[in-house]
């Protein structure tokens, strides 16, 4: 694994991961929907941070995020959430807040989780955000990954398409990070309604393949890797929603033909029976060699938001811990299974239990 991805030593860095990313108030009506809710309940939630924040609180990884709020007290309400779960909030940018927000403001996210039937909707509300104003020289990437030391950077699609200048900041995060020997990760995300206005599918393919070379460790899915990198994926099987080893061993050829520099990619696999029925597996290219995970069937699902993330910081932690690969990619696969059992972005499952499910463990109940 040390070959697959040369990573500084623990003892030179002050961070194991960095994420760059916006982070939003999600709001949640429970088992109500958006349009007749009379309560929501309120979390926080951004894909780039739920990466850092189940590093930090499942795994116990050092991690800090760069993102930017506007000064008021929606943006301190989300900075105690960040600071809840464990993540560090030194590389906040705070922007002064004119009111009623006209120049700035924070992000929202109202999210029906789904049942049955009735598949989960987001919608979100975060024009003019802060963190989308975020722009070149705003960051002293240098102090981060020289100075502070930091063996991982992660940054997704997500925070790349929420504004024109979002991905030049993304780009020189990758690059200074390089640089300074830090293992760069980046999750496509791909979100229909985030590109619409600013281009569609078209201007998603540009940026992303633009930041693709800068990118050791990509995660993406299978709508990711067509519509937002541009590949054209045959063989999915609609009843599963998945790939397909065989074209998934395509499109990888296809990726590392194109970006010598990918040495690991990973797919989560998602088969939707319902909202609250999924098959649940994933896959991963590493060294020359494609691993597929044992495909979970039947899982129930609470919360499904926020799965695919914590698949990523799953093999964040194997990886980084030098775990064989087929290992690397059991650890994804269980934390996302474990973080759709919970309500929220934010997996709120303990090391023990990813290990527990790893090994094969059951469900009845711990006395």
């Amino acid at each position: 694994m040390a070959e697959l991805l040369p990573l500084r030593p623990v003892e030179e860095c002050r961070w194991d991961l960095v994420a760059l990313g916006e982070v939003m108030l999600r709001l949640d009506p429970g088992d109500e929907r958006i349009s007749t809710a009379r309560a929501f309940r309120v979390w926080e939630g951004g894909g780039e941070y739920n990466v850092a924040r189940g590093l930090r609180r499942c795994f116990g990884l050092r991690t800090t995020l760069v993102t930017a709020f506007a000064d008021n007290p929606v943006g301190r309400l989300v900075e105690d959430f960040i600071l809840q779960g464990g993540v560090d909030t030194s590389h906040i940018r705070w922007v002064p807040y004119d009111g009623i927000g006209r120049t700035v403001r924070n992000g929202l996210n109202f999210t029906e989780r789904g049942f049955g039937v009735r598949g989960a909707i987001g919608c979100s509300d975060r024009g003019h955000t802060a963190a989308s104003q975020l722009r070149l020289g705003d960051v002293d990437w240098p102090a981060i990954f020289e100075r502070e030391g930091a063996r991982w950077f992660h940054t997704g699609g997500i925070f790349a398409g929420l504004s024109e200048t979002t991905a030049d900041v993304a780009e020189e995060a990758m690059r200074a990070a390089g640089a300074a020997g830090a293992v760069v990760s980046y999750d496509l995300n791909y979100r229909p309604s985030l590109w619409q206005g600013v281009g569609g599918a078209e201007r998603a393919v540009e940026v992303n393949r633009r930041l693709a070379a800068h990118v050791d460790v990509m995660f993406g899915n299978e709508e990711d890797f067509s519509t937002a990198l541009g590949y054209e994926i045959a063989g999915v099987d609609e009843a599963l929603s998945r790939l397909e080893a065989e074209n998934y061993g395509t499109m990888v050829q296809a990726l590392v033909r194109d970006y010598a520099n990918l040495k690991v990619i990973a797919t989560s696999l998602r088969g939707v029976k319902s909202a609250t029925v999924n098959d649940w597996g994933g896959i991963c290219y590493a060294g020359g060699r494609t691993y597929e995970a044992d495909v979970r069937r039947d899982l129930e699902i609470l919360d499904r938001i926020g799965g695919g993330d914590s698949f990523a910081s799953g093999l964040i932690y194997g990886l980084q811990k030098g775990l064989d690969v087929s290992e690397v990619l059991a650890y994804g696969v269980a934390h996302g299974a474990l973080a759709m059992t919970t309500p929220g972005d934010s997996s709120m499952a303990t090391l023990a239990e990813v290990e527990w499910l790893v090994a094969g463990g059951h469900a009845r109940v711990q006395r």
